[in-house]
């Protein structure tokens, strides 16, 4: 299974759901569905520019969140925007989850990339990370 992604309405502000055979390719289908908001069209984007990401939290959901604000802030401190993602979840010390990898994007071109909306942040609404079946989940709502 392949990372994938969907989006959910919540009020004004919207939901990313993120789905894969694994919690990191939950996260990355999650993240996906973030930047496909900044720029509906990532096929076009080579992604260049390379973002080291490192973030930690005491579970799975609150990592999620750390991690998609990771890449909200990283983006609007470069001007990027992100189309490849690689990472690790680290969970081997109870109550400790470590994220590490990187992401690659290009400088935000306007006549490239068709804005739709700009994050602001990922927020603890709706948020879950589960294993559903045969494959995991990982939602919140970002805040637009």
């Amino acid at each position: 299974m392949t990372a994938s992604f969907e989006y959910f309405e919540h009020g004004a502000d919207v939901g990313v759901r993120g789905f894969g055979a694994t919690p990191e390719e939950a996260f990355l289908g999650a993240a996906r569905a973030l930047f496909s908001l900044v720029a509906e069209e990532l096929k076009g984007t080579p992604g260049s520019i390379e973002q080291p990401l490192e973030c930690e939290a005491v579970d799975l959901e609150e990592l999620l969140v750390a991690f998609l604000n990771e890449l909200i802030s990283a983006a609007d401190a470069r001007r990027l925007v992100f189309c490849r993602f690689e990472i690790q979840i680290d969970a081997s010390r109870p109550g400790h989850f470590r994220l590490t990898g990187r992401a690659w994007g290009d400088p935000y071109d306007p006549s490239r990339h068709e804005s739709t909306v700009e994050p602001k942040g990922a927020t603890f609404t709706e948020l879950r990370v589960a294993k559903e079946g045969e494959r995991w989940l990982a939602q919140c709502v970002v805040d637009v």
